[in-house]
Protein backbone atom coordinates (compact mmCIF):
# COMPACT_ATOMS: atom_id res chain seq x y z
CA UNK A 1 0.00 0.00 0.00
CA UNK A 2 1.42 3.44 -1.42
CA UNK A 3 1.30 6.09 1.31
CA UNK A 4 0.30 9.65 -0.06
CA UNK A 5 -0.10 12.62 2.14
CA UNK A 6 -2.79 14.86 1.56
CA UNK A 7 -5.09 18.04 2.91
CA UNK A 8 -8.65 17.75 2.48
CA UNK A 9 -11.77 19.70 3.11
CA UNK A 10 -15.02 18.40 3.84
CA UNK A 11 -18.36 19.97 4.26
CA UNK A 12 -21.87 19.32 4.91
CA UNK A 13 -23.55 21.02 1.80
CA UNK A 14 -22.46 23.53 -0.73
CA UNK A 15 -21.80 26.84 1.90
CA UNK A 16 -22.44 24.49 4.70
CA UNK A 17 -19.89 23.16 7.69
CA UNK A 18 -16.38 23.16 6.47
CA UNK A 19 -13.70 20.50 8.08
CA UNK A 20 -10.54 20.53 7.33
CA UNK A 21 -8.20 17.60 7.83
CA UNK A 22 -4.95 15.75 6.74
CA UNK A 23 -3.82 11.87 6.56
CA UNK A 24 -1.87 10.02 4.87
CA UNK A 25 -4.79 7.52 3.24
CA UNK A 26 -7.31 9.75 1.85
CA UNK A 27 -9.08 6.84 0.39
CA UNK A 28 -9.32 5.51 4.17
CA UNK A 29 -9.86 8.50 5.58
CA UNK A 30 -12.64 9.07 3.60
CA UNK A 31 -14.70 5.93 3.70
CA UNK A 32 -13.97 6.60 7.64
CA UNK A 33 -16.09 10.24 7.54
CA UNK A 34 -18.44 8.85 4.86
CA UNK A 35 -19.62 5.38 7.12
CA UNK A 36 -19.46 7.78 10.43
CA UNK A 37 -17.25 6.34 11.94
CA UNK A 38 -15.27 8.80 13.04
CA UNK A 39 -17.32 10.20 16.29
CA UNK A 40 -16.93 13.86 16.90
CA UNK A 41 -16.96 16.98 14.37
CA UNK A 42 -17.71 15.59 11.39
CA UNK A 43 -20.39 13.10 12.14
CA UNK A 44 -22.05 15.50 14.37
CA UNK A 45 -22.36 18.11 11.62
CA UNK A 46 -22.76 15.40 9.09
CA UNK A 47 -20.04 16.34 7.09
CA UNK A 48 -19.38 13.68 4.50
CA UNK A 49 -18.58 15.48 1.11
CA UNK A 50 -15.09 15.83 -0.07
CA UNK A 51 -15.08 19.57 -1.43
CA UNK A 52 -11.64 20.08 -2.37
CA UNK A 53 -8.28 17.69 -1.52
CA UNK A 54 -4.08 18.65 -1.96
CA UNK A 55 -1.56 15.66 -2.66
CA UNK A 56 1.74 16.45 -0.58
CA UNK A 57 5.30 15.11 -1.15
CA UNK A 58 5.32 14.47 2.57
CA UNK A 59 3.73 14.54 5.57
CA UNK A 60 4.98 17.48 6.95
CA UNK A 61 4.31 19.27 4.30
CA UNK A 62 0.83 18.33 4.32
CA UNK A 63 0.39 19.10 7.96
CA UNK A 64 1.61 22.90 7.13
CA UNK A 65 -0.92 23.61 4.41
CA UNK A 66 -3.43 22.18 6.71
CA UNK A 67 -2.86 24.52 9.40
CA UNK A 68 -2.17 26.97 6.78
CA UNK A 69 -5.57 26.40 5.48
CA UNK A 70 -7.16 26.30 8.61
CA UNK A 71 -6.23 29.99 9.82
CA UNK A 72 -7.63 31.35 6.58
CA UNK A 73 -10.68 33.01 6.79
CA UNK A 74 -13.95 31.26 5.51
CA UNK A 75 -14.04 33.83 2.58
CA UNK A 76 -11.04 32.21 1.42
CA UNK A 77 -11.58 29.07 1.91
CA UNK A 78 -14.85 29.04 0.28
CA UNK A 79 -13.07 30.98 -2.60
CA UNK A 80 -10.45 28.05 -2.85
CA UNK A 81 -13.31 25.58 -3.03
CA UNK A 82 -14.80 27.41 -5.76
CA UNK A 83 -12.09 27.85 -7.81
CA UNK A 84 -11.92 24.43 -9.23
CA UNK A 85 -15.16 22.92 -7.92
CA UNK A 86 -17.75 26.14 -7.90
CA UNK A 87 -21.20 23.85 -7.30
CA UNK A 88 -19.33 21.99 -4.04
CA UNK A 89 -19.46 18.51 -6.15
CA UNK A 90 -18.88 15.79 -4.21
CA UNK A 91 -14.97 14.87 -5.09
CA UNK A 92 -14.66 11.65 -3.84
CA UNK A 93 -17.09 9.95 -7.03
CA UNK A 94 -14.16 11.14 -9.33
CA UNK A 95 -12.03 8.38 -6.28
CA UNK A 96 -14.58 5.58 -7.13
CA UNK A 97 -17.37 6.24 -4.30
CA UNK A 98 -21.00 6.07 -4.88
CA UNK A 99 -22.53 9.52 -5.02
CA UNK A 100 -24.06 10.83 -1.87
CA UNK A 101 -27.58 10.73 -1.24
Amino acid sequence: MVRQPCVYIMASARHGTIYIGVTSDLMARLHQHRSGAMPGFTSRYNVKRLVHFEMADTMEAAILREKQLKAWRRDWKVALIERDNPFWEGRAVMLGFTPLV
